[in-house]
């Protein structure tokens, strides 16, 4: 093994900083369109509008079916404007839901990537109190052989 200095403790300092300084967060702007698309994507994925679809399909289809003939206004079996109408939602939603996802994914892949030069630096770090750890040992390994050969010689 050979004995050689580790890397200092403000190169590891200087190192994190330039790693901090080339993140990329703030660097993404979302357009008006794209925060629209993220928060109907993070609200129509949830069960709160899942219960009042549901619940609007429910209300619909028993008014029409069991309501007096005068007052139904989707016939049943056909309830063709409740499925014109929920279509409708699920054609206009769909592509809304895919940009929301596609922005997030954007933004995961961001974080991903800091999380990667956050972990490059811890590696480098371990690295470095490993080479540190690796210094001391060669270091108290020569003291010892100096404390050998001094009691060696003393002793003769």
């Amino acid at each position: 093994m050979a004995a050689t200095t580790p890397l200092s403790i403000q190169d590891c300092i200087n190192k994190r900083k330039e790693i901090l300084r080339t993140t990329t967060k703030g660097h993404l702007k979302k357009s008006l369109l794209d925060r629209v698309a993220v928060w109907i994507t993070n609200h129509v994925g949830t069960m709160g509008f899942f219960m009042i679809i549901f619940l609007w399909t429910v209300i619909w289809l028993t008014w029409n079916m069991f309501a007096p003939k005068e007052a139904r206004f989707d016939p049943y079996p056909a309830f063709v404007l409740w499925l014109f109408i929920s279509n409708m939602i699920q054609l206009f939603l769909l592509p809304l839901i895919m940009i929301g996802q596609n922005v997030q994914s954007v933004r995961a892949d961001l974080r991903d990537e800091e999380d990667l030069k956050i972990n490059l630096q811890a590696e480098l770090e371990i690295e470095t109190i490993l080479s540190h750890l690796e210094y001391q040992n060669d270091m108290m390994i020569k003291i010892m052989k100096r404390l050998e050969d001094k009691a060696d010689s003393s002793a003769n």
